[in-house]
């Protein structure tokens, strides 16, 4: 194997790496990154078909994530009942991942402030916790794997999302149990830990 073999190898692992991730940003990355791989190895060949190909997907891979990342993303939120058949379907389909991230979610109560997070107008997540006063002390805080790098958390607590969580009479967001894995992208979002617990006021 000579080293020009080896440049259109490592191209054709990062493509096929590409298509086993579960979040979409992370899926265009690599497969860019793939891309901009096979554009050197079609100049070393040389290769005009592989070139003018992988150019195309580098553009077509350039504009979803100007989409994905830009400040004009189609998200959402939209306040639902803790019992709403939806709801249920929703976190059923979803429940082996919800209880990796939040083992200590059990069951919604009756009285509990509900968000179905959305994303280009289709469900990508959810976030409950149970009133007190006007603090929320959050029982889950779930986005979908294919929607994490969306910065959906962060258009909820830091930006045009945040209405939507003051509107239903709420000024503080309480996390009780941070699982580890959860308290970095916590912190990331301005929660403070006070007294073993992170806090996040709006």
């Amino acid at each position: 194997m000579n080293w020009v073999e080896l440049v259109g190898y490592v191209a054709s692992a990062l493509i096929v790496v590409s298509l086993t991730m579960t979040s979409v940003v992370r899926l265009r990355l690599l497969s860019l990154t793939g891309a901009l791989v096979f554009v050197v190895y079609g100049a070393l060949l040389p290769s005009v078909p592989i070139i003018l190909t992988n150019t195309a997907v580098i553009a077509v891979n350039a504009w979803f994530l100007r989409r994905e990342l830009g400040p004009h993303r189609n998200l959402g939120a939209v306040p639902i009942a803790p019992d709403a058949p939806f709801l249920q379907d929703f976190l059923l389909a979803h429940a082996d991942e919800i209880r990796r991230i939040w083992p200590t979610f059990g069951t919604l109560g009756e009285e509990d402030f509900v968000l179905l997070l959305m994303r280009d107008g289709l469900p990508a997540g959810a976030l409950a916790g149970h009133r007190d006063g006007s603090a929320l002390r959050l029982t889950l805080d779930y986005v979908m794997s294919a929607y994490r790098d969306s910065r959906i958390a962060a258009w909820l607590y830091t930006g045009p999302g945040v209405r939507l969580l003051r509107d239903g009479g709420i000024d503080t967001v309480i996390v009780e149990h941070p699982v580890p894995g959860h308290t970095d992208y916590l912190r990331d979002l301005g929660f403070r830990s006070v007294d073993g617990t992170l806090v996040k006021e709006l």
